[in-house]
């Protein structure tokens, strides 16, 4: 077996996208470096202007740079550009604070392609890192990348895809470029569209009616959990909720009377979930004033993203998400 940077013929590149990655990034990169895979791979990452030191951390690890301007950033355009530059059959799809759990991540992620040609893509469990904080937890637990069991998933045709729900469709194309695996020869002929978020939903949702298939595959897992700002959080959400309102006619929150009644939800369950916590109380209590936060920046965020979509025009100015 042979570990990254060892061979000019990689199965497989894991691709990484960086910036200011710090002392996660390191751990990040320790754990592929400890992957015993029964092929050769690759580390490939795309820093968009790094200046903690993330791109020679990089490069120490045997990794190939490619470096671009922070305010050229896309979801899907500088994904493409990675994947231009990796020569694997597959590409894993990794973000540079997801650390794989194991030596076999990797291998368990890739197998499912090499022993089935129609599918497109896999995409690993995530599961909390220690010490996280009990309402991203709860959100996580969630998430239908966090489930234990094993699925694979397809489309029926267009005609079967619109009879669906907006619910449904958005259920029926889950995939998950937190870590996930692509067959290089599809992403050839369906690249990731530019993207300001959400590329990998519709990517799903375009090659499985293609004809392709998706498999999740549990066993391959990754310690990932964010545990941003509450500001951060509103803008993040109302760009996936505006690109669901696009992608899938999905609106979760249609109106202020709806709005009102997710934040008095939301803000029971945070608290809720906070005393339900494994952390000491004083560090629990330290969490309240977040969880609050969230409770009002998580509705409004699907509300004003959904809106924003009907409407045509943009309700909140985001950069740096």
């Amino acid at each position: 077996m042979t570990g990254p940077g060892d061979t000019p013929h990689p199965l497989a590149s894991v691709l990484l996208l960086t910036f200011n990655g710090g002392e996660r990034l390191a751990s990040v990169l320790e754990a592929l470096g400890r992957q015993e895979a029964p092929f050769p791979y690759e580390v490939v990452a795309v820093d968009s202007g790094s200046t903690d030191g993330t791109r020679e951390r990089l490069r120490q690890a045997g990794a190939r740079v490619i470096s671009v301007p922070r305010r050229e950033f896309n979801h899907g355009a500088t994904r493409n550009l990675g994947i231009e530059a990796c020569r694997g059959a597959f590409v894993v799809l990794l973000s540079q604070d997801a650390e794989p759990d194991g030596r076999d991540w990797l291998a368990r992620l890739v197998s499912p392609l090499v022993e089935d040609s129609a599918l497109a893509g896999t995409y690993a469990r995530q599961v909390p890192p220690e010490g996280a904080a009990s309402v991203a937890r709860a959100y996580l637990a969630r998430h239908a990348a966090a489930a234990a069991a094993p699925r694979v998933q397809q489309l029926d045709g267009r005609a079967a895809y619109e009879a669906l729900s907006p619910w449904e469709r958005m259920e029926a194309c889950t995939f998950d470029n937190v870590c996930s695996c692509i067959r290089r020869s599809v992403w050839a002929r369906r690249p990731f569209a530019r993207a300001p978020i959400a590329e990998d939903l519709e990517w799903a949702r375009d090659v499985m009616l293609d004809g392709y298939r998706l498999a999740y595959v549990p066993q391959a897992r990754v310690r990932h959990l964010h545990d941003r700002p509450a500001s951060y959080e509103l803008k993040r959400t109302y760009l996936v909720h505006q690109r669901l309102r696009r992608l899938f006619g999905l609106r979760t929150i249609p109106s202020v009377a709806h709005l009102g009644r997710a934040v008095v939800v939301s803000l029971a369950s945070h608290a809720r979930w906070v005393a339900a916590g494994s952390r000491p109380w004083p560090r629990r209590l330290a969490e309240l004033p977040r969880a609050i936060a969230l409770a009002f920046a998580f509705p409004l965020g699907q509300y004003l993203g959904a809106r924003s979509a009907d409407l045509g025009r943009e309700l909140l100015r985001v950069r740096g998400v």
